[in-house]
């Protein structure tokens, strides 16, 4: 990234800012085990990745409330109603908080001049919302989600369409997720990747290394002010 262009930031959502884990409560409430959850959600993005790969679309609340009813039905001894049971897990979404380490790393990443926005499988609505709650919906300058594209990430896309959005080129966008494949996919666009780990061990082998690492997102914030103060010119 040329030192004199202000580097912008594309930041995956699901996950990747927001933390699922409370959905958990609402797969038991509807009498399903809570240990559903990232099966689910995996399925969803499977199937999301299916559709683009045959040149079709669907948004992510469709794809998610088909996943549900498939895997809440299919569960041994369990009666409910499914669409019903969807519909109820499925509102949890905008009911969630970002993770602890979020508020604090977009603040210093903006304090530093970086141009925020978001590209997300899911959408905007659920972005601004999220992003509202926590109280940092005015640093970002775009939301951006793949109804727009009308294809899923990791195609490439997507990630053109955030870029051509912000009004760069590839090259001077950085990309931040905690899924490996949402790095990859936007490293062979073009872009440069940042991967928050949150737990995970090992990043797959099979796919294009980040240029980043880092733990959470404040330590990537910590990471990339060092690099941009390093790379400033002196006076």
């Amino acid at each position: 990234m040329p030192a004199d262009q202000l580097p912008v930031l594309v930041f995956d959502v699901n996950e990747t800012l927001s933390d699922l884990t409370p959905l958990r409560g609402r797969f038991e409430e509807v009498g399903a085990p809570g240990h559903l959850l990232p099966t689910w959600f995996a399925g969803v993005l499977r199937d999301g990745f299916a559709l683009t790969a045959a040149g079709a679309y669907a948004d992510f609340a469709d794809v998610a409330r088909d996943g549900l009813q498939a895997a809440l039905s299919g569960l041994d001894g369990w009666a409910g109603d499914s669409d019903a049971a969807a519909r109820h897990i499925l509102d949890g979404l905008a009911d969630l908080d970002v993770h602890p380490d979020v508020p604090g790393g977009v603040g210093k990443l903006s304090d530093e001049g970086y141009r925020l926005t978001t590209m997300t499988n899911g959408s905007v609505a659920l972005t601004e919302r999220l992003l509202d709650k926590a109280g940092v919906l005015n640093r970002f300058e775009c939301l951006s989600d793949v109804s727009g594209p009308r294809c899923w990430k990791p195609a490439a896309a997507a990630y053109y369409y955030a870029v051509e959005r912000a009004g760069v080129r590839p090259d001077q966008v950085l990309m931040i997720a905690v899924h490996p494949w949402d790095i990859d996919g936007a490293q062979r666009a073009g872009l440069e990747g940042a991967w928050l780990r949150r737990g995970a061990s090992a990043y797959p082998q099979t796919m294009t290394p980040p240029r980043h690492v880092a733990r959470d997102l404040q330590e990537l914030a910590d990471v990339l002010a060092s690099d941009r103060r390093t790379a400033a010119p002196t006076k």
